[in-house]
């Protein structure tokens, strides 16, 4: 059921798809779904300029035969479409599950509009019982774990930071050559004043915590797809 719930959220987006439109591309299953179903309209015609939000997604742009750039030559884009690992109520967004988060941030501030695709499970009332991810440089890593957990105190949060390794037990390192640490965090009360927080320790790239992103989403549920916020609205 999750993966057809995954595929009508995508859907509905592609909906926004207008030709010309530079896009950028997200990374997941959801946004996975999205990507492919944009291939076909490109396949029969549809004219978009892409960037990607990993180099999972690159590929998997590249080989549909979907138009890409990257940010250095299409530096202003019309329209992102990914999802999230956890979504509230006011459209605020923990994302980094797939260890994306810091090029996804970026394309998504490059955007005019974000919008959101993903089933109903990931919509909560409060942020944080998916683990919050932290992208940190390697260098350090120690002392940054030790700021990074006093951060999250002084935020009135708590809760074990592990860092993120491989299934087969190696390090996991992102598409930029960095750590992931997860806070394990069971709610985050003010994810404001945290991501503010995060953002001041030396050695954390980027958090996890997307707020002021998202202008919408679609968050497809067995009663269908319900629509957040205004997807015809522009950020800023």
């Amino acid at each position: 059921m999750s993966d057809d719930l995954k595929k009508a959220a995508a859907e509905a987006a592609l909906a926004l798809v207008q030709p010309g439109m530079r896009l950028g591309l997200g990374t997941g299953s959801t946004a996975k779904l999205f990507v492919d179903g944009l291939g076909a309209k490109v396949a029969a015609g549809l004219d978009v300029l892409c960037v990607a939000t990993s180099e999972a997604t690159q590929a998997q742009a590249l080989g549909l035969g979907i138009p890409m750039s990257t940010l250095d030559e299409t530096p202003e884009l019309d329209l992102t479409i990914d999802g999230a690992d956890e979504i509230d109520g006011a459209l605020r967004l923990i994302k980094g599950g797939g260890a994306a988060l810091l090029r996804e941030k970026i394309v998504a501030a490059a955007s005019q509009r974000m919008i959101v695709i993903a089933d109903d499970g990931k919509q909560v009332a409060t942020l944080g019982r998916f683990p919050l991810p932290i992208e940190v440089v390697p260098f350090g890593l120690e002392a940054t774990r030790r700021a990074t957990a006093a951060a999250i105190a002084a935020a009135g949060a708590s809760g074990d930071l592990v860092l993120r390794k491989r299934p087969d037990g190696s390090m996991l390192l992102t598409d930029g050559g960095h750590f992931i640490l997860d806070a394990h965090l069971g709610s985050i009360a003010n994810p404001e004043r945290l991501a503010a927080l995060l953002n001041q320790v030396p050695g954390v790239v980027e958090s996890g915590l997307f707020i002021g992103l998202a202008t919408a989403a679609f968050v497809a549920g067995p009663a269908g797809v319900q629509v957040y916020g205004d997807v015809a609205a522009k950020r800023g």
